[in-house]
């Protein structure tokens, strides 16, 4: 950064005036990759030691000039048993160093040759016995396009060690999280400060929690001896009353990740290993409120004397907060790639990852065929030029303008393989991007980064299947459980997996060909619902007549109706935040039935989203008069009124304590002609993936232009062209109204979870 550790160091009275000199030219260090900050901070380090020493020569003798004692004439090295006072001239910074941290300990140090003098204090930084690192790591998971060309530095060794520690001790499937910068910095000082030291970062804080900071977790607790976290929120990716629980970061706007101040203590001589303290700041405290705590609490021994920390177990997960709820794991799990054990579902997948949703998403079906065709013509360009002057990797040859293509690993792989793309329009179908909002996707290999299994569930798009899509790392706010009937993007439902209710198993190739020149593959449809899961709850009511009635529809309605029971998502949040749901058997039959015929209802719900009933009670109003002509719940308005949205938004009402203006969320405002009025606020009690079904819809029946391409995704296009109906955005706010009371409704009124 730009020295702001090193200088409050020297400011803060730690070091006596006397050892100054001696800590400044030997014992104290700072690297720094980005030229302009680093001299930046060599000039703040500069003057802020040049003032201390001064102030400290003006008190003493302020009329005398003094020279340290040398040991040697070309040496820069005080003798620090001399009572000398330093001479207040001004004196470079000798222990700062241009250098990437992480590379400098790298066999490949591309800056080692670089600049003679930094090279020389690089060497001498290496050579030391360093016990105390400090500082605020860089916090970068990397590029979020391959456009960018930006991929983060790969550090073979220390990437080596993390995977040897860290990885290696996780129990997660996706480790590529603990390649995280931060991540790297604990790895890195871990191993800095040798038998005896001490780390002290101010860094993201999801490591706590993350279920892929286990083996992290792990890891830390049997290396240091003592571990002080400090908590201090500030987590925007929340939602609803955990945002607001979360609420201001200690860097602003700079974050909006949770952050935490860790102390890391290695002392051999200590009698323990791993004694965790922790500190959590507290719910909603704003930015300044937060800063205000730090420096009133000001270090350990402040937090101990306000008795603020907490000693934390571990417990068998390595988890440190949230511990999990222990008989979790008796229940059968929905699906296990990794083990042998009995699952409920034989496969499951991921959501699709286009890695350029522009480009293969859009409410028009032809603006998709054509931005997909548009692209797919730039690539057969690109791969032509590249077979010419075929040098180096694609990553470094490809022209990477975003108004013309979007690159990703694997479009970059396919170019270097020289590997033709055709452009096949009948391969756009109808599939869901967000909760409630369906869109046309081109459902094509070629273009899609991350296919997953759902070739084996949606093998040609338009296959009749049922998936539940869950989220996960849950965090607690809302359902966690949505239903769907076409193919789903990997975000829809916030971070997805989705378990199909068949599965289809790929057949031969009928000898005709189609019109494209090529034949049609055939696909048997089987359950995916494996006989195994069926059997564990068959056997949970042996009576005549109950159990074995059971089908494997009644189950996955089962699994559907107990993951939106509030009983269930309370008694095992901790569990859900860091593992796929496991299912238990309720005590009775008929409860068993309750929570199916309960899953049937809410599918019912949030499948025929666009063809229930308007919800009768709101008022659907021209702005020019406010009068309602509303006669089906939807309305019907003055002829000067049209239904072209670009925005919805909320009306507004004064706050009677505060005075200001707040949302009025029974108003929306749905464009400049129409406004919808009296919604009922128990409408927005339903909420999936963090935000209300009602929000979901306001947000995405919207015009909006991809910041990056260019292209332009209209809603009202797909009222016109595919629902010939330009009233449909309208229209499905009011329905959704609908769905969403009929969901609490039916939530409401399930069974309490009484487990056998």
């Amino acid at each position: 950064g730009t020295g702001t550790f090193i200088t409050r160091l020297l400011q803060s009275g730690l070091i006596k005036p006397e050892e100054l000199p001696h800590k400044y030219r030997n014992e104290i260090h700072a690297n720094e990759i980005v030229l302009l900050a680093y001299y930046i901070a060599a000039i703040n380090i500069e003057a802020v030691y040049h003032s201390l020493i001064s102030k400290h020569a003006a008190t003493t003798l302020p009329s005398v000039s003094y020279r340290p004692k040398i040991k040697n004439p070309q040496s820069s090295i005080v003798n620090p048993s001399s009572s000398s006072i330093p001479n207040p001239s001004y004196e470079p910074f000798q222990g700062i160093c241009l250098t990437d941290t992480f590379q400098l300990y790298e066999k490949g140090d591309l800056i080692s040759n670089l600049l003679e003098n930094n090279s020389a204090r690089r060497k001498r930084q290496k050579a030391l016995d360093i016990r105390v690192i400090m500082g605020t790591p860089p916090y970068s998971k990397g590029q979020e396009s391959a456009n960018d060309n930006n991929e983060n530095v790969s550090y073979e060794h220390l990437d080596g060690r993390i995977r040897d520690t860290y990885a290696d001790r996780s129990e997660a499937t996706n480790k590529n999280a603990l390649y995280n910068s931060y991540i790297r910095a604990i790895r890195w000082a871990s191993d800095r400060v040798g038998e005896s030291g001490v780390v002290g970062f101010v860094s993201g804080a999801g490591f706590l929690e993350a279920n892929t900071g286990d083996g992290l977790r792990r890891c830390l607790t049997e290396e240091f001896s003592s571990i002080y976290v400090f908590h201090l929120r500030g987590n925007a990716h929340k939602s609803g009353e955990q945002r607001r629980k979360e609420k201001g970061n200690v860097f602003g706007e700079g974050s909006r990740s949770p952050i935490a101040i860790t102390l890391l203590l290695k002392n051999p001589r200590a009698s323990h290993v791993g004694r965790i303290s922790f500190y959590d700041i507290g719910d909603y405290l704003s930015s300044e409120e937060k800063l205000s705590k730090i420096s009133e609490l000001r270090c350990i021994s402040g937090i101990a004397k306000a008795s603020g920390w907490q000693s934390l177990t571990p417990d068998s997960h390595g988890d440190w907060l949230k511990q999990r709820n222990e008989s979790f794991s008796a229940f059968i799990v929905l699906g296990d790639k990794k083990g042998d054990s009995a699952t409920i579902f034989e496969n499951y997948s991921r959501g699709l990852e286009t890695a350029r949703d522009a480009w293969c998403f859009n409410f028009s079906e032809r603006a998709l065929k054509a931005n997909t065709a548009r692209m797919i013509g730039f690539y057969g360009l690109e791969l032509e030029r590249f077979k010419l002057g075929e040098q180096g990797t694609a990553k470094d040859f490809v022209n990477n303008d975003a108004t013309r293509i979007s690159w990703s690993s694997s479009l970059l792989t396919a170019l270097e393989n020289h590997r033709s793309i055709t452009h096949r329009p009948e391969k756009s179908t109808v599939g869901f991007y967000r909760p409630f909002t369906k869109t046309w996707v081109y459902y094509e290999p070629s273009l899609i980064h991350r296919m997953g299994q759902l070739p084996s569930i949606f093998p040609r798009g338009d296959d009749d299947n049922l998936v539940l899509m869950i989220k996960q790392r849950w965090s607690g706010d809302g359902n966690f459980a949505l239903v769907f009937n076409k193919v789903v993007e990997l975000q829809t439902d916030g971070g997805s997996q989705c378990f199909p209710l068949y599965l289809y198993d790929k057949g031969h190739e009928s000898a005709e060909g189609d019109l494209f020149g090529k034949g049609t593959s055939t696909y048997t449809r089987r359950d995916a619902i494996t006989d195994a899961g069926l059997s564990h709850f068959q056997q949970a009511y042996p009576a005549e007549g109950e159990g074995s009635s059971i089908t494997k529809e009644d189950l996955f309605y089962y699994i559907y109706g107990l993951l939106h029971s509030p009983d269930y998502r309370s008694r095992y949040a901790d569990n859900l935040g860091k593992e796929l749901p496991r299912i238990p058997a309720v005590k009775t039959f008929a409860d068993f039935m309750a929570f199916s015929q309960a899953g049937r209802d809410l599918a019912h719900w949030h499948l025929n989203y666009e063809t229930v009933a308007c919800h009768p009670g709101v008022t659907v109003a021209a702005v020019s008069n406010r009068q309602a002509h509303a006669e089906d719940g939807a309305g019907r308005l003055e002829s000067a009124a049209t239904y072209r949205v670009t925005k919805m938004k909320f009306g507004k009402t004064k706050d009677p304590q505060t005075g200001k203006n707040v949302n009025d969320k029974t108003t929306v405002i749905y464009n400049e002609f129409i406004t919808i009025e009296n919604i009922p606020l128990e409408a927005y009690d339903y909420v999936v993936n963090g935000k209300p079904a009602l929000e979901w819809v306001m947000e995405r029946q919207s015009v909006t232009t991809d910041k990056d391409s260019g292209i332009t995704n209209d809603a009202n296009l797909w009222a016109t062209e595919t629902m010939g109906n330009e009233r449909y955005p309208l229209e499905l706010l009011l329905r959704v109204i609908t769905v969403s009371l009929e969901t609490m409704k039916i939530v409401n009124g399930l069974p309490g979870l009484d487990i056998a």
